[in-house]
């Protein structure tokens, strides 16, 4: 079970229109800017059945099998999380490239290495973003913070069908 990230709020106002910007250079074809380290998750919303879009940092990419991971930076409240949970048929959107994939939830452990292997690759982003950000407090490089980021963060597997 993940423990609820406490006091973080879901983005508003300006911060929430900044956050979705990355969507239009997508919707006008300038994704490929982006590269193969951010990706156009398109979901179906959870109440509303339409469509809906959110850009997240790939946490992990295995080109041989195309999966790609992703977490929920916000936790458990993401609603893109949330939606995937109910319809795990997803659009995914990398540079120029756009392929269906289904999603789903990794465990803990799964999602400890996903993210021990990020932070090997990314150490500053990893400091950054997982410890400062998210958590409130300064991680080391080490599988012991990955797991306990791992607690906190839920990792998703991007499998591509078809």
């Amino acid at each position: 079970m993940h423990k609820p990230l406490r006091d973080k709020k879901l983005p508003t106002g300006i911060f929430r229109l900044f956050m979705r910007f990355p969507i239009l250079m997508y919707q006008t074809g300038l994704g490929f800017i982006l590269g193969g380290r951010f990706l156009m998750l398109t979901h179906v919303g959870r109440n509303s059945g339409k469509p809906r879009r959110v850009v997240l940092e790939v946490i992990k990419n295995d080109p041989e099998s195309g999966i790609f991971y992703i977490g929920s930076g916000w936790g458990e409240k993401s609603n893109w999380l949330l939606n995937i949970q109910k319809t795990p048929e997803v659009k995914v959107h990398v540079g120029n490239s756009v392929f269906g994939a289904v999603a789903n939830r990794l465990g803990i452990n799964e999602g400890s290495e996903i993210l021990l292997n990020y932070a090997l690759r990314n150490p500053k982003a990893f400091k950054m973003l997982a410890g400062r950000l998210i958590l409130g407090k300064e991680l080391d490089i080490s599988e012991q913070s990955a797991s306990i980021l791992a607690e906190y963060i839920p990792i998703v597997a991007l499998r591509p069908v078809g």
